[in-house]
């Protein structure tokens, strides 16, 4: 607890940068001369039921061990003195209820993810219905970094990369959502009637292994639709470091800290009524084993953390989003850098 009550007082020393200001230190993009590739296709599309055989290449194996506490990267943590033995254990449980899961279809993965033509307006994304870029179909609320950092006198913000409506250059962003939980509450209801914790867990774990293993390979596909990613020769491991072009952010991380703006994502895809993945009050996604997001393909764009923000910064956002500034606040509240009220 003292731990966590330190931290949170480091976090409130940061330096903010005022919002006008930092906006005008935004990251700054020749949109004159860079090269904006153009998506294969426009719109929705839903890929149905994934055979999870497709899936496995893509597992990143090291956060699997991070649910168990234990800590290591795969496949180093098998050479670790201390939790070597454990790890290998535990993987091998892992492989056998995996290969069963796949056999015997107890999970089931599905998603969907499209294109759009789009272009920025201040630190809003504008996503048009089509082509002409006439008629406005959804708009994405963007936060901008405020901390002062060393090194940088750049403030980001997901905006940053895409072109500016003023710019006259067209571009494009894409959305996702993608599930392998549909299955894992029968199968942890399953394991529960026999009292058996260990694969109720074991369950939850994979069907979560899945769901990002779905994304990474769907980000994949993405970028080759998208055209820039057609010559990609990649291992899983390059995968997993991310040594590709573009970005797929998702609400409620770093780069874009609010939950609400799935509901975006939702209502371009009809999520819910195309793949079951279903948003909670509190914006949650159900199947838990989910990962919902947006792409980008600007070749400098890169993850960040929006981190603690000044109050002209959430009133402006609030205003963007047509919301009362207390809502903005109370999604918002990890990131504030002042006291509300």
């Amino acid at each position: 607890q003292a731990q966590l009550v330190e931290s949170y007082n480091k976090r409130r020393q940061v330096t903010l940068t005022p919002y006008r200001e930092a906006v005008a230190n935004r990251f700054a993009t020749d949109w004159g001369n860079i090269e904006i590739a153009e998506p294969s296709f426009l719109g929705p599309r839903n890929l149905g039921e994934v055979p999870l055989e497709q899936l496995l290449p893509f597992i990143d194996w090291s956060p699997f061990f991070m649910t168990w506490e234990l800590k290591g990267k795969y496949p180093t943590i098998f050479k670790d003195e201390h939790v070597g033995a454990q790890a290998r254990q535990l993987f091998d449980d892992a492989q056998q209820l995996l290969k069963r899961i796949v056999a015997e279809k107890l999970l089931q993965a599905r998603g969907i993810f499209g294109f759009w033509p789009a272009n920025s307006v201040g630190d809003d994304i504008v996503l048009f219905t089509e082509e002409s870029r006439r008629e406005e179909l959804a708009r994405l609320h963007t936060l901008r970094q405020q901390w002062q950092r060393k090194g940088t006198t750049n403030y980001y913000a997901l905006a940053d990369f895409v072109a500016p409506l003023s710019s006259g250059r067209a571009d494009y962003v894409g959305a996702f959502a993608v599930t392998a939980g549909h299955g894992t509450d029968e199968l942890v209801r399953h394991f529960g009637a026999d009292h058996d914790d260990y694969n109720s867990i074991m369950s939850k774990a994979l069907a979560d292994r899945l769901a990002e293993a779905f994304a990474e390979m769907l980000h994949q596909q993405a970028r080759r639709e998208w055209g820039y990613g057609r010559g990609e020769e990649l291992t899983n491991d390059d995968l997993i470091r991310e040594e590709y072009r573009g970005i797929r952010p998702a609400p409620g991380y770093p780069a874009c800290p609010d939950h609400t703006e799935k509901q975006t994502i939702w209502r371009l895809l009809d999520v819910e009524r195309e793949t079951g993945i279903q948003l909670t009050d509190s914006c949650a996604m159900w199947p838990a084993a989910a990962v919902s997001g947006l792409y980008f393909s600007h070749p400098q764009s890169r993850y960040f953390a929006v981190d603690l923000m000044t109050r002209d910064q959430v009133e402006d956002y609030a205003r963007r989003k047509g919301i009362p500034l207390s809502d903005a606040e109370r999604w918002l509240s990890p990131n504030l850098g002042y006291e509300p009220g």
